[in-house]
């Protein structure tokens, strides 16, 4: 049997896995970001449980699992065929759009990436997050990756002094600019990598932009609540725009630069006229937060994804003057795609192989570890009561052998992180459940039981009699191993 030991001793290896159904169709949590191929309609979202998933008139086509951590930002890019994707995982991800599966991972970024932005006319697409760096690609070159060729050359934007959360690139990509929390927008000419100018005016973190097909104009919008328009070429703030009462976190433009949409944290869908900012009209209310928004392929609705796991499709007014446009009212839904609940709290229970949870739903449920599985639905019960009564059903003492975290909404494992030692629970074979082993009271390692059983299937890792696998864990369960010295690792 494998270990956790690695050949090098300044490194060590962390082994998680993640608890989820064999087909996860709905997002569980928030949705960061939504891209609509116009040619095939289908939409993608991008979801904080690190899976992207492709729709098609609300019908769930295939879901794309490759990511490790939140992702952030999705583009789509040669003619729908491909995908790229940002993630908290610190990697840039090439996808075939239409298979569905990962071709290439970028792993230039330090930290977490955070926003994309695309050139169509050039086919180059930019990337940026946490670790201030800002990376050129040339889409063309990453989609001709292989895994005997997969050098990557890139061009990077430096400057930046602090984490850069928002990223647009004109379709020509003759412009591109940087929002961070440094509270200015930072330009650039791609072309040359040379900066072109610093624009300040906000008062808190810029988290959207939106740019004119032509470069000489942008529209920013922050979390001090406002949304600014900027000419480039005078570098000065020309229009502020406040119609939300807290930070502004999405942006969409239509290509003639006419009218604004905007949404944020005060859950509002706002549509502007650029030409008479004094017209607007409230195009919905969410939910949650609104993260992000894309056009429908008639451009008549737009598709809004929040921190809730729901994305919903809302009518847009015809007309670009509101204020006597009686007929239209807000809140006219087209289409929703359903999400489903999150964990939002776990408890180990004293046997330290069981977790009870409780959903965004209210519904609590109860996990095994050894087998990766949800072993009962318990329904909207009593969470506090259940933790007691079971508890107090098993008086045992055994030590905490693993980790775990809710960040994705799902149960994710973790063997090797901290000081916590996954190798430091033993219990007897009878107290393990094992009921087969020749001697109950045999005692066996729950740490060593599960990494058996997660690589089970490993191609070139056999067992022998005496370290017999007792439990099995699903085979779509996702294994991951990570250098805790160094980046992320994955299979």
């Amino acid at each position: 049997m494998t270990s956790l030991k690695n050949q090098n001793p300044r490194k060590k290896v962390q082994v998680s896995m993640v608890i989820c159904d064999a087909e996860e169709k709905k997002h569980r949590s928030g949705v960061n970001a939504v891209q609509l191929d116009p040619h095939l309609d289908r939409l993608y979202s991008a979801g904080r449980d690190s899976i992207i998933r492709v729709h098609q008139h609300e019908k769930f086509i295939h879901g794309m699992e490759h990511h490790t951590d939140w992702v952030n930002d999705i583009v789509i890019c040669c003619g729908g065929r491909n995908l790229i994707s940002a993630s908290s995982d610190t990697t840039v991800k090439v996808w075939n759009a239409y298979k569905g599966f990962c071709m290439s991972t970028l792993r230039t970024h330090k930290d977490y990436v955070k926003a994309l932005a695309y050139a169509k006319d050039r086919e180059h697409v930019a990337s940026a997050g946490f670790d201030k760096a800002i990376y050129l690609w040339d889409i063309n070159t990453l989609t001709a990756l292989t895994a005997s060729n997969n050098t990557v050359t890139t061009s990077s934007l430096t400057g930046c002094k602090e984490s850069i959360y928002s990223l647009a690139m004109n379709p020509p990509g003759t412009v591109i600019i940087s929002g961070s929390t440094e509270r200015g927008l930072r330009i650039w000419d791609p072309r040359t990598c040379g900066k072109i100018c610093k624009l300040k005016g906000h008062t808190e973190t810029v988290k959207a932009l939106v740019i004119s097909r032509d470069g000489t104009q942008c529209i920013s919008g922050s979390s001090d609540g406002s949304i600014k328009v900027w000419n480039i070429g005078q570098q000065r703030c020309i229009q502020t725009i406040i119609v939300h009462t807290d930070s502004v976190w999405a942006l969409l433009v239509n290509e003639s630069f006419t009218y604004l949409i905007s949404g944020g944290r005060d859950k509002k869908v706002i549509m502007t006229d650029l030409k008479n900012i004094q017209n607007t009209i409230l195009v919905c209310t969410e939910e949650a937060p609104i993260l992000k928004m894309c056009f429908t392929a008639d451009q008549q609705g737009v598709w809004v994804s929040t921190s809730s796991s729901t994305v919903r499709c809302w009518k847009l007014p015809t007309e670009l003057h509101f204020k006597d446009d009686i007929s239209f009212l807000s809140n006219q839904q087209i289409s929703v795609i359903p999400g489903d609940a999150a964990i939002i709290k776990a408890t180990v229970l004293n046997d330290k192989r069981h977790i009870l949870t409780k959903d965004s739903a209210e519904n609590v449920a109860l996990y095994d570890v050894l087998r990766a599985c949800r072993v009962q639905e318990l329904g909207p019960v009593n969470y506090i009561n259940e933790i007691n009564t079971r508890n107090s059903e098993k008086l045992m003492y055994v030590p905490n052998w693993f980790n775990l975290d809710l960040k994705t909404g799902m149960l994710a494992i973790h063997l090797g992180q901290d000081e916590v030692d996954c190798f430091s629970a033993w219990v007897s074979a009878k107290e393990a459940g094992i009921k087969d082993h020749p001697e109950p009271d045999f005692k066996v390692n729950y740490g060593k039981l599960l990494l058996q059983a997660l690589f089970e299937h490993w191609r070139g890792v056999q067992t022998d009699q005496e370290n017999k696998v007792y439990f099995s864990v699903p085979r779509h369960i996702p294994l991951i191993l990570r250098y805790i010295s160094r980046k992320l690792i994955f299979i």
